[in-house]
């Protein structure tokens, strides 16, 4: 299923608590509806020593959590803004994303 966010993208959160912030997202989490952005949604967790392989002394560590994907929305690539998303298929055969804004091409749906 085509999704308005990639991994790879840049996004601006449109609600939330962490409205306004914009990051490059590192996972799509499909099942759950969700998405991994770089620098938003930071969480610590406790870590027991011995508990992960990464880090086998333990101690307090930073990742990043989670957002719904209806909160946010790709950045335009000619203004920089929040834009929604439409879908086109080229003469080729390709399906792209494009910039509702714009009318610019995102990327390849299938790419």
């Amino acid at each position: 299923m085509s999704r308005h966010v990639r991994k790879g993208d840049q996004v601006m959160v449109i609600a939330g608590k962490y409205k306004g912030q914009k990051g490059k997202v590192l996972e799509v989490l499909t099942a759950k509806g969700r998405v991994r952005i770089e620098g938003i949604a930071t969480v610590k967790r406790h870590l027991k020593p011995g508990r992960d392989p990464k880090v086998p002394q333990g101690g307090i560590i930073e990742k990043f959590g989670t957002i719904h994907v209806s909160n946010v929305l790709p950045l335009d690539p000619s203004g920089g803004k929040p834009t929604r998303v439409s879908y086109k298929a080229l003469e080729d055969g390709r399906k792209v994303r494009v910039a509702r804004g714009s009318k610019e091409i995102i990327t390849d749906v299938n790419a």
